[in-house]
């Protein structure tokens, strides 16, 4: 929990490639062409393999493409291109049973295979669980025992949302049901002495996700011969920002944890997409295995044999107090404070702060820039900054800063101050409604900043670590000593903050510091990330911040970036809706597409983002076809569903109301069923 440790995972063959154990994490990607395309299948892997996808994985959904995969497979290898394939399966057992004859790994999910699922939510007696479960063994047996002459590795993926009713009527549609339904699987695998397997839990609820595995790799590990290997991915991310978000958020938190194999991002967007942001992602992480020497890189294999691999096993071994429940999501508790009329902390929403680029020595240039961020054109609830932080460095900026307040009228409360100066400190808080006070790494504090809280003042005071080069634990541990000090003097509008490249670890730290001497004060979520390179802004600001929000640590966000005033703040929004604490627009949940897609989902996702984002809080699932349908939608409102060649089929929740539209009415029908289900608000009027 608190500082980086790889979990050591048995190696599993992946035909010329390995995972788990020693080896990097790998980057996967999928195809979303029909299977029985040879053609356009192969050209679409050989631009997975030129951009340096390591592992392919194809869709079959019938026998017919399982044998097609032979000439696929035979094609690619003529050309020198030997990626390991992995077929994906659902439904079809003799899908699986011939596909298995033609790749390196296969694919099946636990809630599909062998099993009936017409989600009816009906109770199972024992014995009727039982009888089913018997029947799944007896069709999954013999592609355990086909996999292990053909030396062939399986993945056992669940998918929340397409779990088993049988597996539903005992667990329910839950994390601790993904978990049953892949061991399930497991235990006959390893009855029949199979061991290449690996696991993945996915679901488009980045929380869900994340606890998913988590409750995974404790009851797996604890029951079964090997820790197996994983492989990461939040299913139906959608695309663009959104999606890189979301999937960072919760392969970035799995990875944080030490969890993690194998990745894939999933995007609504050409499959190639996918594999630059699957390496920025895996990137720090491989990049921390390999130790520099004399001789150059050594992995870490080499490390281990000279150090105690003890200390490489997962965290969860520690005896130490965990910040929270990593399995089941609460928010962590804290005192209620306002700031600029809004309140903070408590169960209200985090809200959002960013910081101004320009410097109030450029008076009107800084004036812009916060009332652009402030956005005040825009409805209260609108996505902007709420609030906006300028930066004071000498008795000249405080001059400058009563010319700023004076400018911005009304909007005055929402402007807010940072210096690590003492006596500009003392001067700013009776000028702003928040001062962030930062705590310079190896600096003294003496009595004489304790003395400023004597009185009340008008400010609310955040209290900042700067943390560089001290151990996780020292931010925690100054910042809890300043607020006994201070809670003693009866000082209650606080605030605390870290601004650390290792947010995760060190907030995490911070909380079980508060935790053990009762101090619940809120917290700033805190991220700076000054870089050119957009998508690793992107990746970053999403796994150090968005892994805390999932974890219920964080009262408000802060970022400074590189980015766009504009495109800082929408990061900052995309973050909170993917750990569902705020949601502040219409929510997306659309699949890949694959092999089962036949109509044009890139085209129909933006047409009804198009309509629709600006209905606030609706989930909406797009999918191509009934296997990531009604199950895999998971806790959508409405469902646009792939039916067929250009047909589609409406969703309200998982009940199917409107089968085999034509998908040129279909989005106008869609708009029509979430007037008529009382779902619908006009858009402002310069949208569609």
């Amino acid at each position: 929990m608190y500082q980086y440790r790889r979990r050591l995972t048995r190696e599993v063959v992946f035909g010329n490639r390995a995972l788990g154990g020693y080896q990097p994490i790998r980057v996967e990607s999928m195809t979303n062409t029909h299977t029985l395309d040879t053609a356009a299948t192969v050209e679409q892997c050989r631009r997975l393999y030129d951009a340096g996808c390591e592992i392919i994985r194809l869709t079959v959904p019938t026998e017919r493409d399982a044998e097609n995969l032979r000439n696929i497979r035979d094609q690619l290898r003529r050309d020198g291109i030997d990626t390991p394939l992995v077929a994906d399966i659902h439904f079809s057992v003799r899908a699986a049973l011939k596909a298995v004859e033609f790749v390196e790994n296969i694919r099946i999910n636990p809630g599909n295979y062998a099993t009936s699922q017409k989600f009816l939510n009906s109770d199972y007696s024992e014995e009727e669980y039982l009888k089913e479960l018997d029947h799944v063994r007896l069709e999954f047996a013999p592609l355990v025992e086909k996999a292990r002459q053909l030396g062939v590795s399986m993945r056992i993926g669940t998918n929340h949302g397409s779990l088993s009713d049988r597996v539903v009527s005992r667990y329910g549609n839950s994390a601790e049901g993904m978990v049953e339904a892949a061991l399930e699987f497991a235990r006959i695998s390893e009855e029949m002495g199979y061991f290449d397997i690996l696991f993945s839990m996915k679901s488009s609820n980045v929380r869900v996700m994340i606890q998913a595995y988590r409750l995974l790799v404790e009851k797996a590990d604890a029951e079964l011969r090997y820790a197996y290997p994983l492989h990461l991915g939040v299913t139906e991310a959608g695309d663009g920002d959104e999606g890189r978000v979301k999937s960072a958020m919760g392969i970035g938190a799995l990875l944080e944890d030490g969890l993690g194999d194998t990745i894939r991002v999933s995007l609504t967007e050409d499959p190639v997409n996918e594999v630059p942001v699957g390496f920025a992602l895996v990137k720090k992480y491989n990049d921390f295995h390999l130790v520099k020497g004399d001789k150059g890189s050594l992995p870490l294999k080499h490390v281990l044999e000279s150090q105690n691999r003890k200390a490489y096993q997962p965290a969860l071994d520690s005896q130490e107090p965990l910040p929270f429940n990593p399995f089941s999501y609460q928010r962590r508790e804290s005192r209620q404070t306002l700031l600029g009329g809004m309140a903070i902390g408590g169960d209200n929403l985090p809200r959002v702060e960013t910081e101004a680029v320009a410097p109030l020595s450029e008076s009107q240039a800084v004036f812009e820039e916060v009332m652009q961020r402030l956005a005040p054109e825009k409805p209260q609830d609108a996505i902007r900054s709420e609030f906006v932080s300028v930066r004071v460095n000498d008795k000249a900026d405080l001059e400058s800063l009563d010319r700023l307040i004076g400018k911005l009228g009304d909007y005055a409360p929402f402007l807010v101050a940072s210096t690590n100066d003492l006596a500009i400190f003392a001067q700013l808080l009776d000028k702003v409604s928040k001062v962030r006070f930062d705590i310079v790494e190896g600096e003294r504090l003496g009595e004489d900043f304790l003395h400023l809280f004597d009185h009340e003042c008008q400010a609310v005071v955040e209290l900042c670590f700067i943390h560089e080069t001290a151990g996780n634990r020292a931010p925690a541990e100054v910042l809890a000593h300043f607020a006994k000090k201070i809670r003693s003097q009866g000082v209650q509008r606080l605030i605390f903050s870290i601004l650390s490249t290792d947010s995760v670890f060190v907030y995490r730290r911070l909380v079980e510091v508060f935790n053990r001497y009762a101090l619940d004060y809120p917290l700033i979520v805190r991220f700076k990330k000054e870089s050119s390179d957009r998508l690793e802004t992107l990746i970053d600001s999403s796994v150090q911040a968005g892994t805390l929000f999932c974890d219920g640590i964080g009262d408000m966000l802060a970022f400074h970036t590189s980015l766009s005033w504009d495109d800082e703040v929408q990061l900052a929004f995309n973050i909170l809706q993917g750990a569902r604490v705020r949601m502040s627009k219409t929510e997306f949940i659309s699949c890949p597409g694959c092999g089962r897609t036949y109509f044009e989902l890139e085209k129909a996702t933006a047409a009804i983002k198009q309509r629709t984002v600006h209905l606030k809080g609706l989930k909406i699932g797009i999918m191509g076809c009934i296997v990531n349908g009604p199950g895999e939608m998971a806790d959508a409102d409405f469902g646009y569903v792939g039916a067929g060649k250009n047909r589609i089929s409406l969703y309200v929740g998982k009940e199917c109301v409107e089968e085999n539209i034509s998908e040129l009415d279909a989005v106008d029908r869609l708009i029509d069923l979430i007037r008529e289900r009382g779902k619908w608000v006009d858009p402002p009027c310069s949208m569609p």
